[in-house]
């Protein structure tokens, strides 16, 4: 497969590059959002390229948002084709990567919510028993399943920059109370939603982020990618167990293979990937699609 490292395309204006997305301006109530196979990692842009997985990422979120629209509104505008507003050449250069959605003021926040005890959850809670912030009991193990699932909202940086975790009570400052709510319980009733579905299909959803923007009325939607390999810890089920990190169908892969090299984790030099591990990348991210949005 021909990967898609940076799109090219004349129909349509240009108007941002993201670590993964280029966003094109259709009109004035819509954008072209084409997910390229570009890969990011510790907030670098990695020069090397997973062939084939913008068309995972742009065709996952698309099957969660429509599965959960009773839940959340979302920005798909599936009454507009790609036909057109671009040429043979450039569908071809896209080849299922490409996606038009409404134009929507985005939130500023990375909704996330975790399941388990893992990552940097973990990390916080060998030192302070909790979570980022949040007060856990004593005696959890690495990857245990949290008693409830927790709302973890952080800032949205610019690019280069990192995230950085936020209280509930600093989310409200920024969004106001009533958004805030929204915006939390909205999330915690997707990721319930989306981990038993997952569940069923043997795959554990231990953590993801949401992104919501709204329109004009206030009205609060789904944007962005949504439960993908990108965004969320897939774990397979049947190889989970507590006290140890599973394997998982996500980018966590690609992030224990750089912390194995000796890479400073500067922004700007990303090293390049070898064939094996572009390789076994795809095979991880096309496995969870097949699990979770195949034969249902």
């Amino acid at each position: 497969m021909q990967p898609l490292y940076e799109s090219n395309l004349t129909s349509l204006p240009l108007i941002a590059k993201g670590k993964v997305r280029d966003i094109y301006d259709i009109d004035e109530h819509h954008l072209l959002i084409v997910t390229t196979d570009r890969i990011s990692a510790f907030d670098a842009i990695l020069p090397t390229p997973i062939p084939g997985k913008g068309r995972i990422l742009t065709a996952m979120p698309q099957f969660w948002m429509n599965k959960m629209q009773d839940i959340v509104p979302n920005h798909l505008a599936p009454e507009m084709a790609l036909v057109d507003y671009l040429t043979p050449d450039e569908l071809q250069q896209l080849d299922g990567r490409g996606m038009i959605v409404r134009k929507l003021k985005p939130l500023p926040v990375e909704a996330i919510v975790r399941g388990y005890l893992v990552g940097s959850g973990w990390k916080e809670y060998k030192k302070n028993q909790s979570v980022c912030g949040i007060p856990l009991k004593k005696g959890m193990l690495l990857a245990e399943k949290l008693p409830e699932p927790l709302f973890t909202p952080s800032t949205k940086a610019a690019q280069g920059d990192h995230d950085e975790n936020i209280s509930f009570e600093q989310l409200v400052e920024i969004m106001g109370l009533e958004k805030s709510q929204k915006v939390r319980d909205l999330s915690l009733k997707l990721y319930t939603t989306a981990a038993e579905f997952a569940l069923e299909r043997g795959i554990i959803i231990a953590d993801t982020k949401f992104e919501f923007g709204e329109d004009e009325e206030g009205v609060i939607y789904l944007i962005d990618e949504a439960l993908t390999p990108d965004s969320s810890r897939f774990w397979p089920a049947s190889s989970y167990k507590v006290g140890k990190n599973p394997p998982s169908f996500d980018k966590q892969y690609i992030r224990d293979y750089l912390e194995s090299l000796d890479w400073d984790k500067n922004p700007s030099t990303g090293p390049e990937l070898p064939d094996d591990v572009v390789a076994q990348t795809f095979d991880k991210y096309q496995e969870a699609q097949a699990r979770l949005t195949e034969n249902l």
